[in-house]
């Protein structure tokens, strides 16, 4: 038996690792770090024990989890519980909402104690352990290794330790206001939001590449319905441009149509149809034809199961996943190596026509500009040139994709009118 920690206390967090953690039945201790006060305390005064709503295909499960430890970095006396669990864990998890908090000032940054712990972990020779890097970023575990290295005196010593692994987390989750027409159940009883995953657990990670140490076994993980894979890149890339891109694209375009729910494109055929040419006909085939030979998913059929997946899971009603909350942040997903445009480029290097996904990338500019007035009497290649200055593009292929975001504007124009 052994400790499980993780960072974050959201809805992945909540609903996947510590979830699968307990599920396991190989830890007899679950430990979370939060830095929102009002979790902390909720979770407190309930006795560490919170609940879950799971959406199946058919219904919303009720479940309890716990009972689990959680501690706020930013509190002197929480942080030290929380460089002790990190020297005592055998699996660690981050589900924060991006790698740009992985390293941040004062000494409660999750770098910071993640750095402490295993410096600790080393000292006591303490278990070996995993860290599943959950941020959704295709280097999420390098950036993380390199900023907990960075804070420590020995980082060789430590790897022998510890191995960050990249994750593929296609698992769709929120954070919605309890009760409703669902009545969805709140994480504690004194907390006024709910935590909402779907069932799906097909979770992809590293392979773990620890060294075996002196008069121990092997190092195994204990969660093992995840499955490890040697190279995880190729992926992460059908996560980012097949699955998200494809989510992206629908949402982005039943906006357009006035739709408020994912779960109404079900009644939308010509926009899962455009989603699906997105995803398998255009990035799916640049992906099947880059990883040929590698797994059954990059196959014309693998590829298609794939996304005949995502699209019944996307319109699930029990979701009630918010248009506006799969359209979020559009110039994140506008970037120059992201869902839309990344997918585009990947299309044309394997000399498909991106249309679909030009379509869905023009849907996303209009949203853009109607969610930010400065943007409403400025040229869209203006404003996707200076967003991705910062990879300093090829002209010719920008201009590649500047001329098939104008034509697919004007055809969505059309299609409005």
């Amino acid at each position: 038996m052994s400790t499980f920690v993780g960072f974050g206390f959201g809805p992945i967090q909540a609903g996947l690792f510590l979830y699968e953690a307990q599920q396991s039945g190989a830890f007899d201790r679950l430990v979370v770090a939060e830095i929102a006060p009002e979790r902390v305390n909720a979770l407190r005064r309930a006795g560490g024990v919170f609940h879950l709503n799971i959406a199946h295909a058919d219904r919303i499960e009720r479940i309890s989890v716990g009972p689990a430890e959680i501690y706020n970095p930013h509190v002197e006396a929480d942080r030290a519980a929380l460089v002790d669990a990190v020297a005592q864990a055998a699996e660690i998890a981050t589900a924060i909402p991006s790698v740009r908090f992985y390293a941040g000032d004062g000494p409660g940054s999750l770098h910071r104690v993640l750095a402490a712990g295993i410096a600790r972990k080393h000292a006591q020779k303490g278990p070996q352990a995993v860290v599943y890097a959950a941020e959704n970023n295709n280097h999420a575990a390098e950036i993380l290794t390199a900023a907990v290295e960075g804070e420590m005196a020995d980082p060789p010593q430590a790897r022998r330790y510890v191995n960050f692994l990249n994750t593929v987390v296609g698992k769709m989750s929120g954070v919605k206001p309890a009760g409703g027409r669902d009545n969805l159940v709140p994480f504690t009883p004194s907390a006024d939001e709910s935590f909402l995953v779907e069932a799906f657990n097909h979770i992809l990670v590293t392979r773990p590449s620890l060294p075996r140490l002196p008069n121990r076994s092997p190092y195994a993980r204990q969660i093992t319905v995840f499955d490890e894979k040697d190279d995880l890149l190729p992926f992460e890339e059908a996560k980012l441009y097949g699955h998200n891109a494809l989510h992206a694209t629908a949402a982005y375009l039943g906006w357009m149509k006035g739709l408020d729910d994912m779960a109404q494109l079900s009644a939308a055929p010509d926009i899962l149809l455009l989603a699906r040419r997105a995803a398998q006909d255009e990035a799916g085939a640049a992906l099947c034809r880059r990883y040929a030979g590698l797994d059954p998913l990059f196959t014309q059929a693998g590829f298609a199961e794939y996304v005949d997946d995502l699209l019944l899971r996307m319109v699930n009603p029990y979701l009630r996943d918010a248009i506006e909350r799969v359209a979020r942040d559009p110039a994140r997903k506008l970037a120059w190596h992201d869902r839309l445009i990344g997918a585009m480029r990947l299309a044309l290097t394997a000399g498909r026509e991106p249309e679909a996904l030009a379509m869905g990338a023009a849907a996303a500019y209009a949203y853009w500009a109607a969610i930010d007035p400065a943007l409403a009497n400025r040229p869209m290649a203006a404003t996707l040139s200076q967003l991705w200055a910062v990879d300093q593009p090829d002209e010719t292929e920008q201009d590649a994709i500047l001329l098939r975001l104008h034509a697919a504007g004007k055809a969505l124009a059309a299609r409005q009118a």
